[in-house]
């Protein structure tokens, strides 16, 4: 079993075809086919189920696939350590983010980060944070900053930095702009501007109309929480957003931010890393800047 093996079986792990995964590896497609074989004798069990001329992994794959991606992980850190530390260069650092902090807060900070290492290759990915931890656990990044509600993750060690409370936002042009406090039986009738389900700002909003007796009625669920401000701002409904991304819209009075009612924070913006002690040199430095750097900004 060698490292080549692993990595063309798990390309073909991710759903692909012979030849998909041959270009994307850079080889022909009998070497796959090979590598995939040599793979299967030495480990005297068979990994894909073959059905209309395509692999599919079964049970066993499954079991191999995780343990492949982490010795996969662990070369590649390796040989990237020693590398930097032979050419005193940064080395490669894959950090994964949900939208909200990705959007609203971290730019200045990995701009920061940018200067302070600059022969860091940096890589952002941006998801949904419940996809930033499956990739975080997948070993396809080196460390996640995400806005959640639990500060527990199978795995993973999760350090909140600062607080990302969600808000109650109208349009200026809504009555209740004028209330202040906003409570539940006020907003009982209002149409909802809603997150996607799925998002930590979603399932947050949810237990909190569940706790306050308040069924959506009508509801407009959009993907991104820049929709979301610009239909606010056209009076088409009232949202529910984290604080941090109304900021602007909020001091140019765009927008009218208010309390939700009743509601005690669970969200904040936390970093995220594999529970494990072999994390390179620049995912340390990283962690060590992040932590500061926010704290910093949030003045803790």
């Amino acid at each position: 079993m060698n490292i080549q093996q692993l990595k063309v079986f798990i390309e073909m792990c991710g759903g692909r075809t012979l030849a998909e995964s041959a270009d994307r590896l850079g080889l022909k497609q009998p070497t796959v086919s090979f590598h995939l074989r040599k793979l299967e004798q030495e480990l005297g069990v068979e990994l894909f189920r073959k059905q209309s001329r395509s692999l599919h992994p079964n049970e066993a794959a499954a079991e191999l696939l995780p343990y492949a991606r982490r010795i996969v992980h662990l070369t590649e850190t390796a040989s990237g350590a020693m590398a930097a530390y032979g050419s005193q260069k940064g080395g490669r650092l894959r950090i994964g983010a949900s939208y909200t902090p990705a959007t609203y807060v971290l730019p200045p900070h990995f701009a920061s980060y940018r200067n302070l290492s600059p022969d860091v290759s940096l890589m952002l990915t941006v998801k949904q944070a419940e996809s930033v931890l499956a990739m975080l656990r997948d070993y396809e990044i080196d460390a996640g900053i995400v806005s959640l509600g639990a500060l527990e993750e199978r795995g993973l060690i999760i350090v909140p930095l600062v607080q990302d409370e969600l808000k109650l936002l109208l349009s200026p042009l809504n009555p209740l702009s004028e209330a202040d406090p906003i409570t539940v039986d006020q907003i009982r009738e209002e149409t909802f501007l809603l997150h996607e389900v799925g998002s930590t700002s979603r399932t947050l909003s949810d237990e909190w109309a569940k706790g306050n007796g308040l069924q959506w009625g009508q509801v407009m669920e959009l993907g991104a929480i820049e929709t979301i401000k610009e239909a606010i701002k056209c009076n088409m409904g009232i949202g529910i957003l984290p604080a941090r991304s109304v900021r602007r819209e909020v001091e140019a009075g765009e927008l009218i931010m208010r309390s939700l009612p009743h509601y005690e924070n669970k969200r904040h913006i936390c970093l995220a890393y594999r529970d494990e002690e072999q994390l390179s040199g620049v995912v340390r430095s990283f962690i060590a800047f992040i932590r500061q750097s926010l704290r910093a900004e949030d003045g803790s």
